[in-house]
């Protein structure tokens, strides 16, 4: 069959792997049998065809058929997602690593499992317009799924839906800042690191009494942290002690958050007070971290969590979830690290455009 498609971009593609990728695949067991794939360059780029253009798996074996890859069937492909789950976790970690984020967590964190959890609405395609919520969690340092629920949508975003182990530190952000959440990670030994949810539960100070957290932001300047030790409730009785970590955006940053929380819910159709307005102009952490973990390194922790997360929301956004697999736990797992592969190594092309020269790619 003559083929399709022309070679030469995907061997400019693989110039942005990572070094032994190739080697990593037959390490990993996921060419244990060669009859329809012979070698990890074909694998990858049928992988890469179901997972970076959301294609269905029957869309992907034709299209792989057709541009002289290889001839396999959707269920065969099926089978090789499940096992490379590994092969595309490593990748991940090398061109984190490339990118110069390091994959070890902070001496001050070392002690602490850090999981990063989040949630996705995902629409069945077709006709019957079905809704799902797909709930994760990954490990922050090394981006190992840990755990996923897929649920109706009406399951809401909650840190009850995941399992805590002691010594876990879940971060999540202000959709998870709820009291019950908190309280269930620290009943059953972990740590939580959460964005701020206006009017989620009442705010007290050491003596139970309670208090305004706007009126003491007001007095920052932009860049300064400031942080306030407090109580959460939501009755009369029971309390939840945790540290207040906030630090003020610039004007533009907060103008600009302003602007995209005013488009939503005029979307939705809610109205909005000035007090959640003014809320946007602060980044407000909620943990239960120990004072021996200063405030600064907590937003640090915080802000890489989000640079990984904002890649794969812009991956979400643009591939889509509407393929996931759906039932079985292994190849779901596979396929969320090939997502957060093809986020990364997007992003690597991308920054390779800053540098490049006239001469072509430095790798």
């Amino acid at each position: 069959m003559e083929k399709l498609i022309d070679d030469k971009d995907w061997k400019t593609l693989t110039l942005f792997l990572p070094t032994g990728w190739e080697e990593k695949a037959e390490q990993f067991g996921v060419l244990k049998r060669k009859r329809k794939i012979k070698t990890p360059s074909d694998l990858l780029r049928i992988l890469l065809i179901h997972l970076a253009d959301n294609c269905s798996l029957k869309e992907a074996v034709v299209r792989a058929k057709y541009g002289g890859i290889a001839e396999i069937s959707a269920v065969a492909l099926l089978k090789k997602i499940k096992i490379s789950s590994e092969w595309f976790r490593w990748m991940c970690n090398e061109l984190l690593l490339k990118r110069g984020i390091d994959i070890i967590p902070p001496k001050d964190f070392i002690k602490y499992n850090i999981k990063s959890v989040d949630a996705s609405v995902i629409s069945e395609p077709g006709s019957t317009g079905t809704d799902w919520r797909l709930h994760y969690c990954i490990e922050l340092f090394g981006l190992k799924c840990d755990q996923f629920i897929i649920s109706r949508q009406e399951k809401g975003e909650s840190f009850v839906n995941f399992k805590i182990t002691p010594n876990d530190l879940i971060i999540g952000d202000r959709a998870y800042g709820r009291y019950n959440g908190m309280k269930y990670i620290q009943d059953r030994g972990g740590y939580f690191i959460s964005r701020f949810k206006n009017k989620a539960f009442t705010l007290y100070d050491k003596a139970d009494i309670k208090f305004n957290l706007l009126e003491k932001l007001k007095s920052l300047e932009v860049g300064q942290i400031i942080e306030i030790e407090a109580m959460i409730g939501i009755d009369k009785t029971n309390r939840l002690p945790l540290r207040i970590i906030a630090i003020k955006k610039s004007d533009k940053q907060a103008e600009l958050s302003i602007r995209k929380v005013k488009r939503e819910q005029k979307k939705k159709q809610r109205k909005l007070n000035q007090e959640t307005l003014d809320y946007h102009r602060y980044i407000i952490l909620l943990t239960s971290l120990p004072k021996e973990i200063k405030a600064d390194r907590i937003l640090e922790l915080y802000r890489l969590r989000w640079q990984i997360e904002i890649k794969f929301k812009y991956l979400k956004s643009i591939f889509g979830l509407g393929h996931l697999p759906k039932e079985d736990e292994e190849s779901a797992k596979s396929w969320l690290h090939g997502k957060l592969f093809v986020a990364l190594l997007s992003q690597a092309i991308v920054d390779e455009c800053h540098l490049f020269s006239p001469w072509g790619y430095p790798y």
